[in-house]
């Protein structure tokens, strides 16, 4: 046997025993987790005979695509499939990241509706209209991906139907373009880590509100503006700029549900603001921040549930502020006890439920011997919603510092596939 077939026959071996592992690996993971090969193949795609042959070593597993695929389902890390450290992954906001560049486009005013569809009709604001309900649908339920997709399109064709008239219809088709820029647009692009973006389009939605001269959607154009503001590390000019939209709006603020719901807004994003400003004393922040929850929980009794401003807010939204606020303050029990008072099962929107189990898990995990609740609550919240789970850096944070904490065999394999999902393990 020369030197070649003895190196192929190294590599042979040392595939098959690759193959055998991996096949282990796969075998005793799925079942740990009570999935059958059939159910495996349906939910991944892949053949079930493929699969078989994979688990009795018969097929070396080596496509990424595969590996992918079945760590996702299996809710584990590739590396627990096959020994050997990947590249983080999150397939679900590859789509939104590849939709930026349109969207910036967009928001410069350079894409064309041509482009990317029909013309519209001469009367479109009934279709704009349900095209920008739907926009903001899918930014609550973190659908990103469609959202980032479907905004160029949408943003071009409000632009042009506004230009194309006058009085009246130009100022309805102007609201609808602030309510796509809000919250559609910034914050997608907030949470998707484009702070600059985003403060592009909250810019543009500053132009359009201008014009509109209604003091209800300047005070919408400086809640998110301080959004965008706590996004690039400014919370001292954020809860400036909240501050003075709450005068403005408590000067004329009538006796409407929507501008008591915007109110109320703009002192959660105070109290939030508040907590991330370190310039200020604990115990002030403190202090101050339940201050200004105490005043958006009196508001939110008056509206009820709301789904004004393209908004949710109401008595849930602000009970997961007070889960996430004492969590940014350090008052970790606090914040546990806050958030196991509240039901996940009344948050209709996907969004609400992430921020409610993130926060909470946050927080658990500076509470000793809670560290595999503190997973069980950040799982939760990336089935939630994904998009904006991994893109979050708290959360990374907050998983980097779980990997080094003690716990179950059971909960760290769970972490540590999380830990892979947000990119926090190499």
């Amino acid at each position: 046997m020369d030197l070649l077939d003895v190196g192929q026959a190294i590599m042979d071996e040392q595939q098959a025993h690759r193959a055998a592992t991996i096949g282990s690996n796969l075998r005793t993971l799925r079942r740990q987790r009570g999935i059958s090969l059939r159910s495996l193949a349906q939910q991944t795609g892949i053949s079930q005979g493929y699969l078989s042959m994979v688990e009795n070593g018969h097929r070396l597993l080596d496509s990424q695509r595969f590996i992918d695929a079945i760590a996702d389902v299996l809710r584990i890390s590739p590396a627990e499939l096959t020994g050997q450290p990947a590249a983080p992954v999150d397939p679900t906001s590859g789509g939104a990241h590849a939709a930026i560049p349109a969207l910036r486009l967009a928001l410069m005013g350079l894409a064309l509706p041509a482009a990317h569809g029909e013309r519209l009709p001469e009367d479109p604001f009934q279709l704009l209209t349900a095209r920008v309900a739907r926009a903001n649908n899918l930014y609550h339920a973190s659908e990103y991906g469609t959202l980032a997709v479907e905004l160029p399109a949408l943003l071009s064709d409000l632009r042009a139907a506004a230009d194309a008239r006058h009085g009246y219809a130009r100022r309805r088709l102007l609201q609808l373009l602030a309510g796509a820029y809000h919250p559609a647009c910034v914050l997608l692009l907030k949470y998707l880590g484009y702070p600059d973006l985003a403060f592009v389009a909250v810019t543009r939605a500053a132009e359009v509100i201008a014009e509109l001269e209604d003091p209800q959607y300047a005070a919408l154009s400086e809640f998110f503006t301080a959004h965008v503001l706590l996004a690039v590390g400014s919370p001292d000019q954020a809860q400036l700029r909240a501050a003075a939209a709450i005068s403005s709006l408590e000067a004329q603020l009538g006796s409407g549900r929507a501008p008591h719901a915007l109110l109320g807004e703009l002192h959660l994003i105070s109290a939030t603001a508040i907590t991330r400003d370190k310039t200020r004393a604990g115990e002030a922040r403190r202090l101050d921040a339940a201050t200004h929850l105490a005043e958006a929980e009196r508001l939110a009794q008056r509206t009820g549930e709301t789904r004004d401003w393209h908004l949710n807010f109401g008595l849930i939204n602000t009970a997961i502020h007070r889960v996430s606020l004492n969590t940014a303050l350090g008052r970790h029990g606090d914040a546990a006890a806050a958030g196991e008072g509240l039901h996940p099962e009344t948050m209709t929107a996907p969004g609400r439920r992430m921020a409610y189990h993130a926060d909470l898990g946050r927080a658990l995990a500076h509470m000793r011997g809670r560290e595999g609740d503190a997973t069980r609550q950040l799982l939760l919240a990336e089935r939630a919603g994904p998009q904006r789970l991994r893109a979050d850096p708290l959360v990374r944070d907050c998983v980097t510092y779980l990997l080094g904490r003690p716990m179950t065999a059971h909960a760290r394999r769970d972490l540590r596939g999380l830990a892979h999902r947000v990119g926090a393990l190499n």
